[in-house]
């Protein structure tokens, strides 16, 4: 099986620069041109099925690179972003040191009061994908978030920790994995697409 996950393409709240977490704020313009730039990267290619977060930039992008309808995509709460709490809306830079330090080196400083936790993230997308390795596909698509997409691609590749933190993933940067008799290989990355091809 591959299995094939992108983040969703930008919107006016990544533009701006602010935390965006379960604000269901939809694609800009740029955002789904980045979504049609990476379908046309990933040529012709068919999904069995393709899954997305329950928030509309990522169902969006599902459908656009997943070359299906809206309709069929398929959505799972279990993909959607981290719960910023507090911080939700706040900008990158004026978070203060606590949430800081959580969301650059997580594997040492913990998650503030209100903030989910990164062995939440782990615990949902090993749910998830556990569910998913049993269904027998060739080709998945998941259309998801920055911090969701560091905890499943975790899993995905065999870390102890089970999280691939750094770098993080770009608007429409596609990350596609083999899963075979329970180990897995990060196989190819699909850089997010550049302004030329947009």
């Amino acid at each position: 099986m591959k299995i094939w996950i992108t983040r969703h393409g930008q919107t006016r709240l990544n533009r701006l620069h602010l935390m965006q977490g379960r604000t269901d704020e939809p694609l800009n313009e740029t955002g789904t041109a980045q979504a049609r730039a990476a379908r046309r990267q990933i040529g012709d290619i068919r999904f069995d099925a393709v899954y997305a977060s329950p928030l509309v930039r990522a169902v969006r992008t599902a459908a656009i690179i997943g070359g299906v309808d809206i309709s069929e995509v398929k959505i799972d709460e279990r993909l959607i972003e981290a719960d910023f709490g507090r911080y939700e809306q706040k900008k990158y830079w004026c978070l203060g040191p606590a949430m800081s330090l959580y969301w650059a080196l997580p594997e040492i400083f913990p998650a503030p009061k209100t903030v989910e936790s990164t062995a939440s993230l782990r615990e949902r997308s090993a749910s998830f994908l556990r569910e998913l390795e049993q269904k027998g596909c060739e080709n998945v698509l998941i259309s998801c978030h920055g911090g969701i997409m560091r905890a499943l691609s975790g899993y995905l590749m065999d870390r102890k920790n089970g999280l691939y933190w750094r770098p993080k993933p770009h608007n429409c940067e596609i990350r596609v994995f083999e899963a075979e008799n329970g180990k897995h290989r990060l196989l190819k990355i699909y850089p997010s697409p550049k302004k030329e091809q947009l």
